[in-house]
């Protein structure tokens, strides 16, 4: 027993009527295997191609070891030039990975390798696209996104193993107070159900995305990613078009993201073990009121 996990959806093309009606308004993902094939960047982005533009700034990474109560979340493991590590990426496996990497602020140019899919929807934040690159081994933990936005993932260069979960589960994953992480003491490819018992039954999607796949996560989305090869991915936000959403992003910004930041930070252990314990209280609740339904 454990999750149970049923396909993502995927089609070739979509028009925007049809991703409104099916996909947008009922928040549920979608695989949109043909959305960039009028990308220049689906064939010109190459690693070769990326060292020659991005050359050897310096980049952060991280690594799968769980967070240090004592410091703020996203704090990097190790760095080095960006070359050298898509080399390193290219070549064997590693955990190491890059998080949000602006790296249009470094070659602009990339910008007109893309086409925004403005087609589909409205609300790009397009000060915004980021980028994200990984060695076959790299996870990225279970979280959904602090601003709520509506994500296009478009992924280049290998495989990346995704597993999507509705918001509506966020007590039975275990998600620690004032943040939008879970506990991240079990394995979300094969959680210890005696151990974790609120993860049993939990309802949630996977795919496996290719080369040119994008992927579509609606607002408030837990994702667990973790990269088979060495690869890289786009993202593109979107602001959802509720009032409600629009506040709950603001609220979780100025509120949610700097109470957790500033909690840590003042009481480090104690803190980190206290949230644990509420995480799990929370869960065995949810799980005996037979939550979320």
């Amino acid at each position: 027993m454990g999750f149970k996990l049923t396909p993502v959806d995927q089609v070739d093309y979509i028009n925007a009527e049809d991703f409104n009606e099916k996909y947008l308004k009922p928040r549920r993902p979608l695989v949109i295997r043909g959305l960039t094939e009028n990308w220049a960047a689906r064939e010109k982005w190459t690693t070769d191609y990326l060292k020659q533009t991005i050359g050897d700034k310096v980049v952060p990474l991280y690594d799968n070891s769980k967070a240090d109560p004592s410091k703020p979340i996203n704090t990097r493991a190790a760095e080095m030039p960006f070359c050298d590590y898509i080399d390193l990426i290219s070549s064997q496996p590693t955990e190491l990975r890059i998080f949000f990497f602006n790296v249009f602020k470094q070659a602009p140019q990339l910008l007109d390798d893309i086409v925004i899919p403005k087609d589909l929807m409205g609300g790009f934040i397009e000060s915004m696209p980021a980028m994200f690159f990984g060695g076959s081994n790299s996870v990225t933990f279970l979280h959904y996104d602090i601003d709520l936005p509506h994500i296009f993932h478009t992924h280049f260069g290998g495989r990346k193993h995704v597993i999507l979960f509705e918001n509506k589960w966020k007590q039975r994953l275990y998600c620690l107070p004032n943040a939008t992480y879970a506990l991240e003491d079990y394995d979300v490819l094969n959680p210890d159900i005696e151990r974790f018992p609120a993860l049993d039954g939990i309802e949630g999607q996977e795919v496996i995305l290719e080369h040119g796949d994008t992927l579509f996560m609606p607002t408030g989305y837990w994702h667990w990613m973790k990269y088979l090869d060495g690869s890289f991915s786009l993202s593109l936000r979107a602001w959802d078009a509720s009032f409600s959403r629009k506040a709950a992003s603001v609220y979780n910004l100025a509120v949610k993201g700097g109470l957790d930041s500033m909690l840590k930070m003042a009481l480090k252990g104690r803190y980190a073990g206290y949230r644990e314990k509420v995480a799990v209280k929370r869960a065995n609740k949810a799980l005996v009121a037979g939550k979320p339904y």
